[in-house]
């Protein structure tokens, strides 16, 4: 039987898409990183198998369509055997796209001395996505560097192009904060997107914050359905600030030092507070976990860097009654409970051991004399120490990169290491003791 000009064309089609399908190769044999620059094992053993697996899927149905086109499907109309084609070409680029996210992300492992520090961050990230309670199944956390100022994330277990759910989250950090505290700052932010995802916060806190407009009157009921409208963002400020202190409110003030009509601009539909009010609510915050007068010391600093009185006079009162109310929310905020936080305060989950002035000082003075203690405290609260000395004014800007450059390197490098010592005890045979000889 003769074939016709369309179906020879999808045929060849469809045998070229599998030609360049085999060329998408995995990441363990097609990147050049230093092994402690790799992903840690659990994000790698998620990913791998999960852009094989699409890889699988969409090779079969490429081969089902070739059998059906030269079977049954050979005498169907030219449009219904591209349609069939076309759909199998959309699960082709989707498999791509997916395979794009994470090669950004890994790619760049390769970069000499960067993807080492990525690796650092990856570790970084994984410490301060913790609680004191095991409240959820944390996934693993790959971080990667982009431009602009600002940092994002792809949550795991949220949808990728096709449909299909990511087996990691991918956390975008900017590259003009590589290296000082305000990269911590940055980073536990998306980290607590991600953590306030698996808590359920938004879904619980917005409607405690919604009920609350509705019982209040005048500008009162304005303030919470602020309050409301911003939680994604504002839940996330919490997270960072309860892992960093105060390191955390004046990495804030660092992302958003922008030209005065930025920072006092009205918010619109944008999640985002707006930037004046945030770097309030990020101090008030912090007050409220870890009181001390340092958090007023910050507040008037941003003020007196964006006095209220130089606000566009139509948001200036607004301002002031969002500043008025801020104690309420906070309180509100911190005193939040939920079945995914058995029934425990917000405040409680959150807050962290340690992060108190005074034992953020006296750690780094401790460090001043026995410098090898820096390297053996968890990840968030090494930042912690560090942002808060460098607030204070006892770190210079250029010692607080140097130390964080070693430290995300020690980490990487001791990631690596436990990796293969786990590895070669996993492999190592098990002794079989010999049969005692018979007298």
């Amino acid at each position: 039987m003769t074939t016709s000009p369309a179906t020879a064309f999808l045929e060849h089609e469809a045998r070229a898409l599998l030609t360049r399908l085999d060329r998408v190769r995995p990441f363990v044999i097609n990147e050049t990183m230093v092994l402690a620059a790799a992903p840690l094992p659990a994000a790698l053993s998620a990913v791998e198998p999960f852009l094989l697996n699409g890889r699988r899927v969409l090779r079969r149905n490429v081969e089902q369509f070739l059998e059906w086109l030269r079977g049954p499907g050979r005498d169907m109309p030219a449009s219904e055997q591209q349609h069939r084609f076309t759909a199998i070409r959309i699960a082709f680029n989707d498999v791509l796209s997916q395979f794009d996210l994470f090669t950004e992300a890994i790619t760049q492992r390769s970069e000499h001395q960067t993807g080492v520090w990525l690796s650092g961050l990856d570790m970084l990230a994984t410490d301060a996505l913790r609680l004191r309670q095991q409240l959820f199944d944390p996934p693993p956390l790959i971080c990667y560097l982009a431009r602009g100022p600002g940092a994002a994330i792809r949550r795991a277990r949220t949808r990728l192009p096709g449909g299909a759910s990511s087996p990691a989250a991918l956390i975008r950090v900017p590259r003009e904060r590589m290296i000082g505290h305000g990269i911590g700052s940055s980073l536990i932010h998306e980290v607590g997107h991600q953590g306030a995802a698996l808590l359920s916060l938004v879904e619980t806190l917005r409607p405690a914050l919604l009920d609350a407009m509705r019982r209040a009157e005048g500008a009162q009921r304005h303030a919470w359905r602020s309050w409301a409208g911003w939680i994604s963002e504002i839940a996330a400020d919490l997270w960072s600030v309860a892992k960093l202190g105060v390191g955390s409110t004046l990495g804030l003030i660092g992302v958003v030092s922008l030209p005065r009509w930025f920072v006092f601009r009205p918010s619109g539909a944008d999640p985002h507070p707006v930037p004046w009010i945030r770097v309030q609510v990020s101090a008030a915050i912090g007050a409220a976990l870890y009181p001390d007068p340092q958090w007023t010391t910050v507040s008037k600093l941003w003020s007196a860097l964006y006095p209220l009185e130089r606000a566009p006079a139509a948001m200036r009162g607004e301002l002031a009654s969002l500043v008025a109310h801020i104690p309420e929310f906070v309180g509100t905020l911190l005193d939040h409970r939920s079945a995914a936080l058995r029934g425990e305060r917000l405040g409680n989950v959150l807050w962290m051991p340690g992060r108190q002035r005074s034992e953020l000082l006296a750690r780094y003075a401790s460090w001043q004399r026995a410098p090898q203690e820096l390297f053996a405290v968890p990840p968030a609260l090494a930042f912690a120490v560090l942002g808060q000395a460098r607030g204070e004014g006892l770190l210079s800007p250029e010692q607080e990169s140097r130390l964080l450059g070693a430290q995300l390197t020690r980490w990487a490098v001791r990631g690596s290491l436990d990796t293969s010592v786990l590895c070669a005890q996993a492999s190592r045979p098990v002794p079989v003791r010999a049969p005692a000889l018979a007298n």
